[in-house]
């Protein structure tokens, strides 16, 4: 229904941050209403009796229940239920209309999607020239600031050092350990609660691996410089 309906109308939104918002709001509202379809049942709250009350006078005897009485009431209950109708939202089936072809949708998306492989492009080579130890090339990449903060970039940044640990290239001089670190931080940084079992937990292994000889006996590790992250 969207791609049929609402193209035109996000078309006119793009840019409107308020627009965007109110309709991503009615969206929400209607998959909430289509998961939830009956509201919740009031439950009947019975007041507590007061402190004291049993030591009143005057106090009415609780009357006599008639037990044929209570039985017929059941009963008459369990009858309706019986013949209740089950309480299924019955589905209504609706034609909707195809809507733009995908061409025009993919033709939009191009862009972002070449966008988004230079990026990762950039991300591989920047790491490339780290160990390779052209520094100057590395800086001048992540200056540009192609090598983006972007979801999927962070996780080729993950996979790219992945790769340099299983090369046993885990050692690293003071350069090198300076620029990964500040690479990891800028991916951490960027992190939401979304990525806590895939992005950040990619880079746990990573950040006990990655180290540098600060002298004789004296390793750090690269935990060190990025534990302070939630």
């Amino acid at each position: 229904q969207l791609v049929a309906y609402e193209v035109k109308r996000m078309k006119a939104e793009e840019g409107n941050k308020q627009k965007i918002l109110r309709h991503i709001k009615e969206l929400a509202e209607k998959l909430y209403k289509n998961e939830n379809p009956y509201p919740a049942v009031t439950m009947h709250k019975v007041q507590r009796p007061t402190e004291g009350c049993h030591l009143r006078l005057h106090q009415k005897p609780f009357p006599h229940l008639d037990e044929g009485t209570v039985q017929w009431i059941i009963d008459q209950a369990t009858a309706k239920l019986q013949t209740a109708p089950p309480a299924v939202k019955a589905e209504k089936k609706c034609m909707v209309p195809s809507g733009p072809p995908i061409a025009a949708i993919l033709e939009r998306n191009g862009n972002a999607l070449a966008n988004s492989a230079r990026r990762l492009e950039v991300v591989r080579n920047c790491i490339s020239y780290v160990f390779e130890n052209k520094m100057l090339e590395a800086k001048k990449v992540r200056e540009a600031g192609d090598a983006g903060p972007g979801r999927a970039a962070r996780h080729c940044l993950t996979q790219e050092l992945h790769l340099h640990v299983q090369q046993n290239r885990a050692v690293l001089d003071h350069q090198q350990f300076d620029f990964v670190i500040r690479m990891m931080n800028c991916c951490l940084q960027d992190c939401t609660a979304m990525d806590e079992h895939g992005i950040a937990a990619a880079l746990l292994p990573l950040v006990t691996a990655f180290c540098r000889k600060l002298s004789p006996g004296i390793t750090q590790f690269a935990y060190s410089c990025v534990q302070e992250h939630v």
